[in-house]
């Protein structure tokens, strides 16, 4: 494998998008931008979302979705390098959005859900994933503040807003989302924890729970290795390994589909965040490094990545 960096002097860049003229569209979320990176490293911004701008996926209609946490409070230190503190003093709220990309026109989907406890504020959404119906697979990290934190959950949305279901809630620190090749199991990546789970999919935006004690209804697949480390977003290959930026440590943990294979690749970030595939055969692995604001690409990857719906 060769690892060599694409651009820096990122804002803490996250959710990359691999195109086919070898340009990656990523969010920046200390920015406030969705941004393109051409090949030569140049960074053009697409469109100005305010908020904070998370994960994000080409749907089926040619736009982009994005994940908008609503923002951060930021630490900043004297070796170059951005933290993410808790929910912003100016926070405008937690959505999924919708952006053209040939006019940089954003539009807000979705803002509430509806449950069974009434209607609830979406506060954190961070990642999302496509299917094969055309419906969005999304967590919501929740938000922290000083004192307290709200808990996040995973949720099931069309792509022209008509939509949107509560899947499961509450869920701690859901962050990264991802389908298996065939689509019958939707991960999710817990930050806090290092935990990941799978939900097994038996139609679309519905899955089979499992009983207590998941604390959820999630199917618990593995945990990342011995210390301190925390996940973030993820990617899976064509073989079905989940592939999960890990920060702290900083690298990336593969977890086979049943959780008994566990390996990791440590790379030189506290905060590798998300990672996704393109380039020749998907070979290419590209990786958000968010502490130091660069986005790097892993050439000739072992396994080649699983094709995304509308990739």
């Amino acid at each position: 494998m060769k690892i060599r960096e694409i651009t820096s002097g990122l804002q803490f860049p996250e959710g990359p998008v691999a195109l086919d003229d070898g340009s990656v569209l990523l969010v920046e979320i200390a920015r406030g931008t969705v941004s393109r990176v051409s090949p030569d490293g140049k960074i053009k911004v697409v469109c100005e979302t305010g908020g904070g701008p998370n994960g994000a996926a080409l749907g089926p209609d040619g736009a982009l979705y994005v994940c908008n946490n609503g923002g951060f409070n930021w630490n900043r230190t004297p070796e170059g390098l951005t933290f993410p503190t808790g929910q912003a003093d100016d926070y405008s709220g937690g959505r999924i959005e919708r952006i053209n990309l040939n006019t940089g026109r954003s539009e807000r989907l979705y803002e509430k859900v509806q449950t069974r406890m009434g209607e609830r504020a979406l506060r954190g959404p961070n990642d999302l994933v496509f299917d094969a119906h055309g419906g969005i697979w999304f967590t919501d990290l929740g938000k922290t503040r000083p004192r307290d934190m709200d808990r996040g959950g995973l949720y099931y949305a069309r792509a022209d807003g008509s939509q949107i279901t509560e899947i499961a809630q509450p869920v701690l620190t859901p962050n990264g989302v991802g389908l298996s090749p065939d689509g019958k199991v939707v991960y999710i990546a817990e930050t806090e924890g290092a935990r990941l789970w799978g939900f097994d999919i038996h139609a679309p935006g519905e899955v089979t729970k499992q009983p207590f004690p998941s604390p959820h209804g999630g199917r618990y697949i593995g945990s990342a290795r011995a210390g301190f480390q925390r996940f973030d977003s993820m990617a899976v290959d064509a073989d079905g390994n989940v592939l999960v930026a890990t920060l702290i440590n900083g690298g990336i943990t593969t977890f086979s589909p049943d959780g008994k294979s566990i390996e990791f690749l440590a790379l030189p970030d506290l905060m590798v965040t998300n990672l996704c595939f393109g380039g020749k055969g998907l070979r290419t692995l590209y990786v958000t490094f968010s502490a130091k604001g660069s986005l790097i690409a892993i050439d000739d990857w072992p396994v080649a990545g699983h094709r995304l719906h509308y990739q």
